[in-house]
């Protein structure tokens, strides 16, 4: 059994672009902080939302309707989309890093599948919709997921 679910995000705009360089030190911080805001945003919207946890598989597609009608490529959205397909995981609890002994922070996440792998979920290229006049820009997720089979009464 398939189920379905639209998560409206609350930005105009994409908050994370593939062409945003992060060459300064201070460019690295505000991605990372946007990534960390994206994965909250998601985390409470799928809470509210009331989306199941443990399911077996989720695809996980982003929408985009951009204020205008500029050219604009779907390859710059994965930059948002990967923070949103993580939020839906489990999470990661705090951590020393083996590599460098400093501690790594926990990362939030929703636990609606294990992991953002292939096994758990799909994420098809983002679609941008044309523009609507007068409409602001929007963002949102399409959800559909499978429960595992013991879950879904299917022997």
């Amino acid at each position: 059994m398939n189920n379905t679910a639209l998560l409206p995000l609350p930005y105009t705009r994409p908050p994370l672009s593939m062409n945003d360089s992060g060459a300064s030190r201070g460019a690295a911080f505000a991605k990372a902080r946007a990534r960390k805001q994206i994965r909250e945003d998601i985390c409470r919207l799928a809470t509210i939302a009331w989306l199941p946890r443990g399911v077996d598989h989720v695809t996980v597609q982003l929408h985009y309707r951009p204020r205008d009608n500029r050219v604009r490529d779907t390859d710059n959205l994965w930059a948002t989309l990967k923070p949103a397909c993580d939020a839906l995981t489990v999470g990661k609890p705090a951590s020393i890093s083996r590599r460098t002994k400093r501690p790594v922070p926990a990362q939030i996440g929703y636990g609606m599948v294990q992991d953002d792998s292939p096994r758990w979920m799909a994420k098809p290229e983002p679609i941008i919709h044309e523009a609507v006049k007068g409409e602001p820009g929007a963002l949102w997720l399409e959800l559909s997921w499978r429960y595992p089979a013991e879950l879904a009464g299917v022997s």
